[in-house]
């Protein structure tokens, strides 16, 4: 993965490095550090990421090469500007997680030539990679290298997340710009392998069996992808995030994406939440709003300009307090998630109803007759 990944995105000898990964992280430990090991580069590791830093320590190593994960693009972005934005010497960046909404803002304000956006998972066999400045494409594979590297989308179903089959029981590939669960074919060869975790039962989980003829055995990415004509890969959902409401299926990365543009740039995450006599799940958004300075009339105007209407979220937490992160800097979703909009769990964030037109402070009074189906949603 370290030597493919170095001569994909053409990193040279000449080339210094720079990570602020964790190196526990495939990209730091393996894209980065690895790969630097492997070709002879130089590597510049900072312990602790700093979106104000990134830059100054770019220019001050003379790096040529920065990584990046999950949110980090987004916090420089939120970052006041610094003469380093500009005059470092970064042809390069490479990693995961720059969301196509953010890219051309991040490449121009940065002046960076070149992105080399990948899609893979440490244990996996469908890794790609996009090194052609394609905004928001996660991975190319040209179609001559498909009998070599059979990675495709399947349909699967929205609901349950279980392949739709079809003729002689056997999967059905997704059509161009059909949403679709990326799997990799089980091969013996060392690009298509998968050795599987130490619990058997974990491994046969992302195992799928009689995929496209009988007997035949791929991985599951547990991602729902989108392919265009020219066999560019998009990231759309995690399987067990994408949630369905007034009969659409809702992917909560694309609403992310939409309302973190709203509210400059702010830490937000969308899950769905169960309300008694619904089907389905309601939309709701977590804000960290630690400067006090929300804006709701601009959120609502925003979120319905750019949101049909099954995807506006429905309910509105306000964290007012710093958060938990996961190593790739997002924010961990089951903690919020598991309180959804009940008011005994959440008594030190304010609560808000989406009326609309507005959000409008979720009362005991409100929250009892949607409960209990008074409210009509």
């Amino acid at each position: 993965m370290a030597m493919g990944a170095k001569h994909i995105a053409g990193i040279s000898e000449h080339d210094v490095v720079y990570t602020p990964l964790p190196l526990y992280h495939t990209a730091g430990g393996i894209l980065g550090v690895s790969s630097v090991l492997l070709g002879g580069s130089t590597c510049v590791i900072r312990s602790k990421f700093s979106a104000s830093n990134y830059w100054i320590d770019c220019l001050k190593f003379e790096c040529t090469v920065a990584q990046y994960i999950g949110e980090m693009c987004r916090y420089c972005l939120a970052s006041p500007p610094s003469e380093a934005d500009k005059t470092h010497q970064v042809r390069l960046i490479m990693g995961n997680g720059l969301r196509p909404q953010i890219w051309t803002d991040f490449v121009t304000r940065f002046n960076i030539k070149q992105v080399a956006e990948f899609y893979g998972a440490t244990e996996g066999n469908a890794n790609m990679m996009n090194t052609t400045n394609k905004v928001g494409a996660v991975g190319f594979i040209p179609f001559i290298g498909e009998p070599f590297y059979p990675v495709t989308l399947i349909r699967v179903d929205p609901d349950t997340n279980e392949p739709i089959r079809g003729k002689y029981n056997l999967c059905i590939k997704c059509k161009v710009g059909e949403p679709g669960l990326l799997v990799g074919k089980i091969r013996k060869t060392t690009e298509n392998s998968f050795s599987g975790y130490v619990e058997k039962s974990a491994s046969e989980k992302k195992i799928i069996k009689d995929v496209f003829s009988k007997g035949d055995k791929v991985f599951n990415s547990g991602d729902v992808l989108i392919r265009d004509e020219y066999n560019f890969y998009y990231f759309k959902d995690r399987t067990g995030d994408t949630f369905r409401w007034k009969g659409e299926n809702v992917s909560t990365s694309e609403v992310e994406a939409a309302i973190s543009n709203i509210v400059k740039l702010k830490d937000c995450i969308v899950y769905g939440v169960e309300i008694p006599h619904t089907e389905g799940k309601a939309g709701m958004v977590a804000i960290v709003d630690e400067s006090n300075d929300l804006d709701l009339d601009k959120l609502s105007t925003g979120i319905n300009k750019s949101l049909p209407a099954y995807a506006r979220p429905l309910f509105l937490r306000i964290v007012k307090t710093p958060v938990s992160l996961t190593g790739t800097f997002k924010m961990k979703k089951n903690d919020v998630q598991n309180d959804g909009f009940d008011l005994t769990k959440v008594a030190e964030d304010p609560l808000y109803f989406n009326e609309g037109r507005k959000f409008v402070p979720l009362t005991q009074e409100l929250h009892d007759s949607i409960v209990n189906g008074a409210k009509r949603l």
